[in-house]
């Protein structure tokens, strides 16, 4: 298996696994499908130019891209010791396999070496259990919980917050 950043030439994989996740799991995630299926493959390769505060992370079993991981530096200067993970998703056929720890731990790793980050936030759909539990396998602690964070076909779903504390090298 091969973790990587992705780039503009995983355009169509990218947009194709992740038009996946959310049809098969649209409780998880804040954007739709109907909101991102019609988003040109122009714009899918513009969010995948490298950049070093906004990265998306993709693995790689043989060449088919079976998970993702999107982790953006907080922009404001005050808030810049701080990143946020999105959009992570691994294809039910590579499930419980490790991926979805190797990638968030490449992420993480990511985090504190390249982008010197101290803490790391994410939010998950309460009802994820195997997410939570994964999240706290990785060093994740709850600090929050929004209800009703999510309203989808008129079922409100609870999210909670939780942050990652990093070791930077920097």
């Amino acid at each position: 298996m091969e973790i990587r950043a992705l780039t503009p030439l995983d355009a169509s994989a990218f947009q194709t696994l992740r038009l996946r996740g959310l049809q098969e799991c649209p409780e998880a995630f804040a954007s739709s499908y109907e909101e991102e299926v019609e988003t040109p493959l122009i714009e899918i390769e513009k969010r995948l130019l490298p950049q070093r505060d906004s990265v998306i992370f993709g693995a790689f079993q043989d060449v088919t891209l079976c998970a993702l991981v999107g982790l953006q530096r907080e922009r404001l200067r005050k808030m810049a010791h701080k990143s946020f993970i999105w959009g992570v998703y691994v294809s039910p056929e590579v499930r419980g396999a490790g991926i979805g720890t190797q990638i968030l731990q490449h992420a993480l790793h990511y985090a504190a070496c390249v982008q010197a980050i101290r803490q790391v936030n994410l939010g998950v759909n309460t009802q994820n259990t195997a997410a939570v539990a994964l999240y706290k396998k990785l060093g994740f602690v709850e600090y929050g919980l929004e209800r009703a964070y999510l309203l989808l076909a008129g079922v409100l779903h609870d999210e909670y917050q939780m942050v990652c504390y990093l070791k930077t090298t920097g």
